[in-house]
């Protein structure tokens, strides 16, 4: 006698109306109200990841459509009742007005068109053709615009369902056109109970610690879930034990982590290469510590945060609250945000274990802050000599400084540091004679030190009053009556949002060079722009829309090649050249500046440093 072939668990138990969804009852509960009130869409949009359901709800959707009842007198339901026609043959993928299409393999125009052909028939015998189409955002742009008309008014027979794992490279038009339900990552705690539910009834037995280790593995998604278990049942021979499943997944125990957590605090870095090495001797996974000792710091920072909100029904809840006090919060943070970069480091590593060492040996470099015991810091040499203050300016007289800069007053800074001289004594360290990097020339030979003097912002002295701080680049614009015609209607275009992006530093760069009457009633705009890639028929195309928009006047624009010598951007650089020459001659020659200056001889005016209002 023929065994009967075996049915994987996450077809098995695949939900077959609304009442078996798991974990999804915001979308359950908006269609089965859609569907009671008469309100259908003509397209749905179910987003999410990989494992969570959509093509299920597509099926059990397609199934409240078509459903006819047990006695065959049924209508549209939410409640579809299983045993019809339409039911069994949906659930067995065969149902002749119910189809599925894998966009990734048929993503071009041809089998585009070809499903716009299949629409135009009417249902051969359901009440609506279903068209489901899985991972839809892998359809090509063309595909996805010959389907634009008919997923928008598409026949009253006809329902689209797309499914998509990445909605964000979904075209806006299409998103636009669809009903969109988000179906969300199962909690563990969901996938947990339902794995229960599903062994009680293969009869398999399981240890609570396989269910949790399962559990965690599904990363919210039930599909997952159920595959893994299907493989935890092979690999333990008809039993799920906790020790089998987590050398199924590789899964590091909790112990090791608690093990590394308890010798970070401690800054002990001999138990940390023990128990590295100790990984390496059992031939665990490097990044599956790392992802259990981040598991473990989240848990930990939960309780330092919210002490008792975690979960009190987990065995490993007290061995969260007894590490919890061993590290600082800002130190738990510190550590898991080290444990998530390390783990996409480990691959650079020159192997796992070598760069699991270097993740949690980085840890140790900072200072402890809680829990561990704090490492002496290190002693200043006595060699090194300590920059002798000088006084600073008055307050008063950087409040006016600062009136006259046009900027708020700081508060005054306690010191202002000098160089001391260098040191003649037997065995003092000598101190560099050299100028700092922002001088635009060295000290005077008869002075062994300078000062810097600190100012309130924008101004900050370091400069001689005598020079300007910074060349100032000559912009030259020659003016003409088109340059400013041409500037006045640019400007009105970007106040009022007309052109964006690349159309706005086309309008900006280009000079307006003439302006003829066509014979045809339309005048031609020559425009002169230096940068090629503003020369884009299509960025000359919106300007041109927005600028017949603006005036009402019938143009064409004519770009062509060439350096603009009046455009609005040459006119906004000059105009600002002149605020800042401006600026830096009222900082030069204020009286006030000069006699900071005269206070300290060797002070300068940082280049660069003065800012207009």
């Amino acid at each position: 006698m023929a065994r009967m072939s075996y049915v994987v668990l996450a077809r098995k138990y695949r939900s077959r109306n609304f009442e078996e969804m798991v974990g999804q009852d915001h979308v359950v509960r908006a269609l089965t109200h859609a569907l009671e009130q008469g309100r259908l869409h003509h397209a749905y949009l179910f987003t999410g990841t990989r494992g969570i359901g959509k093509t299920t709800v597509s099926r059990i959707l397609a199934k409240c459509l078509n459903c006819t009842g047990a006695d065959g007198q049924g209508g549209i339901t939410a409640k579809p009742c299983g045993v019809c026609t339409a039911c069994r043959e949906i659930d067995a993928d065969r149902y002749m007005d119910y189809t599925e299409l894998d966009a990734a393999s048929n993503r071009g125009i041809d089998e585009a068109r070809d499903l716009i052909e299949r629409a135009s028939y009417k249902p051969s015998v359901g009440r609506f053709k279903v068209f489901m189409i899985d991972e839809a955002h892998q359809l090509t742009k063309d595909a996805f615009n010959a389907l634009l008309k008919t997923l928008e008014e598409p026949p009253e027979y006809l329902k689209f369902v797309l499914a998509t794992t990445d909605p964000e490279k979904m075209l806006p038009t299409v998103l636009s056109r669809c009903l969109q339900f988000n179906l969300r990552p199962m909690s563990p705690q969901t996938v947990s109970e339902h794995l229960q539910a599903v062994l009680a009834a293969e009869s398999v037995p399981v240890e609570p610690g396989a269910l949790r280790l399962l559990s965690r593995a599904a990363r919210g998604s039930m599909r997952d879930a159920l595959s893994l278990t299907d493989q935890a049942i092979a690999y333990g021979g008809g039993r799920l034990e906790e020790s089998g499943v987590r050398a199924m997944l590789g899964s590091v125990d909790r112990r090791h982590a608690q093990r590394l957590v308890e010798a970070l605090a401690a800054r002990d870095g001999r138990a940390l290469l023990a128990e590295a090495e100790g990984l390496r001797n059992q031939g665990l996974s490097a990044a599956g510590t790392l992802e259990e000792l981040a598991r473990l710091l989240q848990q930990m920072a939960v309780e330092q945060a919210v002490p008792g909100a975690l979960d009190q029904a987990d065995p490993e809840t007290e061995m969260v609250r007894t590490l919890a006090p061993l590290l600082a919060a800002d130190e738990t943070q510190l550590l898991y945000s080290m444990v998530l970069q390390g783990r996409a480091e480990l691959s650079l590593a020159p192997d796992e274990y070598a760069g699991l060492v270097m993740v949690l040996l980085r840890f140790l470099a900072f200072p402890a802050q809680g829990g561990g015991t704090p490492r002496p810091a290190p002693e200043r040499p006595a060699s090194l000599p300590v920059a002798a203050p000088v006084s600073a300016p008055s307050a008063a007289l950087q409040a006016r400084v600062a009136e006259r800069a046009r900027a708020p007053v700081p508060p005054v800074p306690p010191a202002v540091v000098a160089r001391p001289a260098p040191a003649t004594r037997a065995g003092a360290a000598k101190v560099s004679e050299e100028p700092p990097p922002w001088m635009d020339e060295a000290p005077f030979d008869d002075e062994p030190a300078f000062a810097a003097v600190a100012v309130p912002e924008p101004v900050s002295l370091a400069a001689p009053a005598t020079a300007p701080s910074a060349p100032l680049l000559a912009i030259e614009v020659t003016r003409t009556p088109l340059g400013d015609r041409w500037s006045e209607l640019v400007a009105a275009l970007v106040a009022g949002n007309a052109v964006m992006a690349l159309v706005r530093e086309l309008a900006m760069q280009a000079q307006l060079t003439s302006v003829d009457p066509g014979d045809d009633g339309v005048e031609r705009w020559q425009l002169r722009v230096e940068r090629e890639t503003l020369r884009a028929p299509a960025l000359a195309d919106k300007l041109q829309a927005a600028l017949v928009a603006h005036t009402g006047a019938a143009l064409r624009l004519e770009v062509s090649a060439g350096v603009p010598e009046d455009s609005p951007a040459r006119r906004d650089a000059e105009a600002a050249a002149e605020r800042q020459r401006q600026a830096e001659q009222i900082i030069h020659s204020d009286p006030l500046v000069q006699a900071m200056l005269a206070q300290f001889s060797t002070a300068r005016i940082v280049p660069g440093s003065i800012r207009p209002a």
